[in-house]
């Protein structure tokens, strides 16, 4: 194959439509026919963010595989509601089986982190037909938005209101940090979160062979070790020294990804 970059271009977005009429932006690269991987970012990030700028994309493309990325409803360069209820567990799920669908794509390795991790919990439980295997970086924090005090967001948006709640300052600087980022959106999701049971439930697993990979110094790194031993093929990877925004830039990381990814091709 064709040498790959140092660092992998962005295309241009190709659009799929889904039920709701919001429109995501999704992209593509390496060989149609080769093992696609489908790569879904966490919250307040975007495809350039989270696979692009920290080398996955250029990792999986060396390796072979045909990469598909969505952004989130949301987030990057997709459409973004400012109503809680565009943002429900199912609703995001729906998303990837439509991006899926679209692409004509039956069955995926699956790559995500934080809510991206999440929803692909979600994907492999509710559609397992389409999930060969996953990683899953950063969670159970599929919910970190549970911790939001969205009131104070809102007096922020609303009103200047400097936000007092030091998790919710943080969520605010995690947003404003990604170009693009619509505050109002990202806070109806954390909203969105709420209407629905979305932590990932140990007693109604994936079956397929999962890696959950957490930074050491990410607050949920023993809930995450302890979730990937209820998997029936669940395994667990460290990312030493790196916390919960820092992890998807990781060498190690990327290294034991790869490596799982890369079984039983």
């Amino acid at each position: 194959m064709d040498a790959v970059p140092a660092l992998t271009e962005m295309p241009a977005p190709q659009y799929v439509i889904v039920g709701d009429n919001v429109r995501l932006a999704t992209y593509t690269w390496g060989d149609p026919d080769a093992d696609p991987v489908l790569c879904v970012h966490g919250f307040g990030s975007s495809t350039r963010d989270n696979w692009v700028n920290t080398g996955w994309v250029r990792d999986l493309l060396r390796a072979g595989f045909r990469v598909v990325a969505v952004d989130q409803r949301g987030h990057g360069s997709s459409e973004k509601p400012i109503d809680a209820v565009s943002y429900t567990m199912p609703t995001l799920v729906s998303d990837l089986v439509a991006v899926l669908d679209t692409y004509l794509l039956d069955a995926v390795r699956y790559l995500g982190y934080s809510l991206g991790g999440r929803v692909g919990w979600q994907l492999a439980v509710d559609a397992p037909e389409h999930v060969e295997r996953a990683v899953l970086g950063g969670i159970p924090d599929g919910r970190p938005l549970a911790r939001l005090k969205v009131d104070q967001a809102r007096a922020f948006l609303d009103h200047g209101t400097p936000v007092e709640d030091a998790t919710t300052l943080r969520y605010v600087s995690l947003a404003e940090r990604v170009p693009g980022n619509d505050l109002r959106a990202l806070v109806a999701i954390a909203e969105g979160m709420r209407l629905g049971e979305t932590d990932p439930d140990p007693a109604s697993p994936p079956q397929q062979p999962v890696l959950i990979a957490t930074g050491t110094q990410d607050p949920i790194h023993d809930q995450s070790a302890h979730l990937a031993s209820l998997l029936p093929q669940g395994e667990f990877a460290d990312i030493p020294g790196r916390h919960h925004v820092n992890a998807p830039g990781a060498r190690t990381f990327r290294e034991a990804g790869m490596e799982f990814l890369g079984r039983s091709r």
